[in-house]
């Protein structure tokens, strides 16, 4: 199978120069063949020592685990989990940041500070905080001290959810008992309930994980929120993506993962005269080059306009250009393997986090109360690796593309402005009804490796295009579409239908930048997919109708992690039809299947969409949108 589509990944895993003692995760895919059935279906469980059980899908061999757990129960009980999973994922992201947050109020993280006021009080009226007469400092500790309170059992909906969606979401969710009333003990709940001798009750499980992919959604937010007060909301900036961003007479720096705490810092200091000029020492004539990768790239690409080098799945390669010196990681789709790869040429990989270590890697700890100094001695690290650099080694690619990045709700909404200040969402609204935009699709989630890299990404977004959807992007969904060339206006005017060009050009000449806004709005890192939830509430509340109605659609083509699935799942919750261009581990049971993809549509109005083809899932996905603008009266 074709491992990859991008021509820069293609480049470097035919010519690195690494030697045939170099493996890879498609390398390491195709060892794994044939991968277990059992676990494909989702009909294995392993919960107790009794175990492993697993249901014969075939019907001629065990139809429940040695405890009587059926295979509805097991794949619930799996599925379940893996949304928790996310889910904490998620919510130690959020907790990390709001921590340094009350930290930076208290003084003792004196390298951070509040970034963005405004954000700050819109914030916190919408969380119900009194703002009149108060100082900065007050608001936003009540703010954070209300954040941290989310994690606790408060007796009450999540702010974070409860603030954040229209009306009928709130019934619905009241509805169906699926409101949580604290992040971590959702998640808790669901690790009890699925354990050995809890529920066994597939459908009674299943709303357990509603309501965790509910607690998710907020922790998302919150993340999101608190960043941006701390780190600023981003705003449209132009770069570069895809491999070629690495230079050879520069010491190449990536930043992978996904919390900026460490990562803003880090594209500050490299801009220090000081640092440069020990780079320029050490022979780097083009002084520092700070990438990133996966969705620490997103956060620095969209606060700072650091160039993208590649995504979650590709990590590998950009080690395999033999020009990275360091690959600084933060915590969250790190493969272990990139330090065994990193041994074959003189990158260093450096953790530095204290849950997320590997054997292999240096351990450098941040301490976010000496932030810059850290971040000081990790470039100096880089620069140190520089020497070691083998010119023999050097495989560095030529593709790179122009992007445009950091269309946070703010900027979006900013953008509608300059054609109408007084009412910003009747432009987007009118032509919604017009049908210029026929629907818009929220793309998130991850490359995968069982999927040639990118293919169901490009395939889709192209046949979307044309029929005038606008697509929003976040993840290694946002790296997929900046480093094939989707987020230029020149994308706009080769993939846009007639009528979406019409409305991108119309906006982008009101918002003076003389060419049409990309057909595809780089809404940054995956923990930032609520940013396209507040603008479907915000349409959706304009237009007195529920997210469920509007012709909003969302698909995670390539999806891997846990996350993926807690963040599909709360699409799902919020009335949006979400697709899945990879088969979950749902199969083995009928009534789980069912419920996922026909069920919850009575139930939420969202649903799973799972189509592998990606013609037939966008064919699909046009389906829903005609189907929903048709509900709306809409031709």
């Amino acid at each position: 199978m074709e491992r990859s589509t991008d021509k820069a990944v293609i480049h470097v895993l035919n010519n690195h120069k690494g030697g045939k003692q170099v493996q890879t995760v498609w390398d390491r895919y195709e060892a794994q063949q044939p991968q277990c059935g059992f676990g494909e279906l989702g009909v294995c469980c392993r919960h107790c020592m009794q175990g492993p059980c697993r249901i014969d899908p075939f019907g001629e061999g065990p139809d429940r685990g040695i405890c009587g757990a059926t295979a509805d129960t097991i794949v619930a009980r799996g599925l379940a989990r893996a949304i928790a999973g996310g889910t904490a994922s998620h919510s130690g992201h959020a907790l990390h940041i709001a921590h340094v947050f009350k930290k930076t109020l208290l003084g003792e993280t004196p390298d951070y500070a509040i970034k963005d006021e405004a954000k700050l009080k819109t914030v916190a009226v919408r969380c119900g905080i009194e703002i009149e007469d108060r100082s900065v400092k007050d608001i936003a500790l009540e703010l954070v001290n209300k954040a941290l309170s989310e994690f606790g059992d408060k007796g009450e909906p999540l702010t974070w959810a409860a603030t954040t969606v229209t009306t009928g979401r709130i019934e619905t969710c009241n509805e169906l008992g699926i409101v949580p009333t604290s992040i971590d003990s959702t998640i808790a709940e669901v690790m009890h309930r699925t354990t050995y001798g809890v529920d066994a009750d597939p459908i009674n499980i299943l709303l357990g994980a509603l309501k965790c992919a509910v607690a998710d959604y907020a922790a998302c937010h919150m993340a999101t929120d608190l960043s941006d007060i701390l780190f600023g909301t981003p705003q449209p900036v132009v770069s570069k993506a895809n491999l070629g961003v690495l230079r050879e007479e520069a010491v190449n720096i990536a930043l992978h993962g996904h919390n900026p705490l460490l990562s803003d810092i880090i594209a500050q200091v490299a801009s220090e005269p000081e640092l440069i000029t020990e780079a320029k020492k050490a022979g780097a004539a083009e002084g520092l080059n700070v990438v990133g990768i996966c969705c620490t790239g997103n956060e620095v690409l969209m606060r700072h306009g650091i160039p993208l080098a590649t995504s979650s799945v590709s990590q590998e390669v950009a080690i395999m250009t033999g020009v990275l010196d360091a690959m600084v990681v933060d915590y969250q789709c790190i493969m272990p393997a990139v330090a065994t790869v990193a041994e074959c040429f003189h990158t260093k990989v450096i953790t530095t986090m204290p849950i997320a270590k590997m054997a292999g890697a240096e351990h450098m700890a941040f301490d976010d109360e000496n932030a810059m100094e850290c971040a000081r001695a990790i470039v100096r690290q880089g620069i140190e690796r520089f020497k070691f650099r083998n010119p023999n080694k050097v495989c560095i690619p030529q593709e790179s593309s122009k992007a445009i990045a950091g269309f946070s709700a703010e900027a979006i909404i900013g953008a509608l402005a300059k054609v109408n200040a007084e009412d910003p969402l009747k432009p987007l609204i009118d032509n919604i009804v017009s049908g210029n935009i026929r629907g818009i699709c929220l793309f998130a989630g991850c490359n995968t490796v069982k999927v040639p890299q990118d293919q169901n990404y490009v395939e889709m977004v192209k046949k979307l295009l044309a029929e005038n959807i606008l697509i929003l992007a976040t993840g290694c969904a946002s790296s997929t579409y900046a480093r094939h060339g989707f987020m230029t206006s020149e994308a706009t005017k080769k993939y846009a239908g007639k009528g979406l060009a019409a409305v991108l050009t119309a906006i982008g000449e009101a918002a003076g930048l003389e060419a049409p806004l990309p057909p595809v709005l780089h809404m940054g890192s995956c923990v930032d997919n609520p940013r396209a939830v507040d603008v479907a509430t915000a349409v959706a509340n304009k237009l007195g109708v529920d997210t469920s109605q509007l012709p909003v659609v969302a698909s995670a083509p390539e999806a891997v992690t846990e996350k993926a699935v807690a963040i599909g799942t709360w699409a799902v919750v919020g009335g949006f039809p979400t697709h899945l261009g990879v088969v979950p581990p749902v199969l083995g049971s009928k009534l789980v299947t069912e419920t996922l993809t026909a069920t919850l549509k009575d139930l939420v109005g969202g649903y799973f969409i799972v189509e592998p083809d990606p013609v037939k899932a966008a064919e699909a996905l046009l389906a829903v949108i005609d189907q929903r603008r048709a509900g709306l009266g809409l031709s």
